[in-house]
């Protein structure tokens, strides 16, 4: 299996684009649940996003590429349970919490991918960096003065967590499989149907099927179908194809900064010293795992 590029410029700029998109992912989710519940919500933007991938590969001439149907299965199964997570999450704690559990996920996938590709083994400086990096997350976010409310609980943030682990585990299964060689559209189009059947599914059987189109509602779906999980995943994609899954991983610590920023702008949050102090080991550990990139890997 080819090795993966160390991070360059452009694949830096492109992380730094998509962990804000990303960071507003929850928020949106959030912001639009009176009117759609997550789970709708997440439906109807993987099916219409699932058809815009579909439309841009007949456009391409692309095919499904045959005897790939099992590891898309898995993808596709791993994906649609993280955002089954996710949307449960949301329904249990902020968008705040959920974001910080559900990006631990470059844990997850450095260690799987440590432990199956050769080419992705981490030193120990880099180890270092993904620990310092999850610490500063934990500062920024679990160090928060303000107490437990009905708002925040145990289960949605361990609901969190395991969607992390959930993507996590499909990245490993990506860059594990044939699939690291199939084009991105592929790829994406597998989770996507996932995502679909998965979270449509919760809908109906957890009584969340009801909408109501306001702006909001559009505004939410326009975005989250488009941007997020149209153009930003075939973007993710890309990107797995050409670098290293677990260094890009690491530029997801990002995320959640970008969320709570944006909360604060958007939210009218307050900021609190915990998260300044949080930043600071998260951007401290990724330069650490951005040094050390390259260095002492398998061939």
């Amino acid at each position: 299996m080819a090795a993966r590029g160390t991070i360059d410029t452009r694949a830096a700029s492109i992380m730094v684009v998509l962990c804000m998109i990303w960071g507003l992912q929850q928020i949106a989710l959030k912001g639009a649940a009176p009117n759609i519940a997550p789970a709708m919500q997440i439906a109807l933007r993987s099916a219409g996003a699932a058809l815009l991938v579909a439309a841009l590969m007949a456009a391409r001439g692309e095919r499904l590429t045959p005897g790939l149907w099992k590891p898309g299965l898995l993808v596709g199964l791993l994906f649609g349970m993280e955002y089954l997570l996710v949307s449960e999450g949301l329904r249990h704690t902020t968008a705040a919490h959920v974001t910080v559990f559900l990006y631990t996920s470059p844990i997850f996938a450095a260690i799987g991918l440590h432990i199956r590709v050769p080419a992705e083994r981490l030193r120990a400086l880099q180890w270092l960096g993904i620990a310092l990096a999850f610490a500063g997350i934990a500062a920024a976010f679990l160090a928060r003065s303000a107490p437990t409310t009905a708002h925040t609980s145990v289960t949605g943030d361990l609901l969190g967590l395991l969607a992390g682990a959930a993507w996590g585990l499909t990245t490993v299964s990506v860059r594990g499989s044939a699939l690291t060689a199939a084009p991105a559209t592929e790829t994406l189009l597998y989770q996507l149907m996932g995502a679909t059947v998965l979270l449509a599914a919760q809908a109906f059987f957890t009584g969340q099927t009801h909408i109501q189109w306001t702006p909001t509602a559009w505004a939410s779906l326009g975005f989250q179908t488009l941007v997020v999980s149209f153009a930003s995943f075939l973007a993710w994609f890309w990107l797995l194809r050409h670098y290293s899954a677990s260094r890009l991983g690491v530029f997801s610590f990002l995320t959640p900064l970008f969320g709570v920023g944006f909360s604060v702008w958007l939210l009218n949050e307050p900021l609190e010293p915990a998260f300044v102090v949080g930043a600071a080991f998260v951007l401290a550990g990724i330069v650490l795992v951005s040094a050390g990139a390259g260095k002492g890997r398998a061939p």
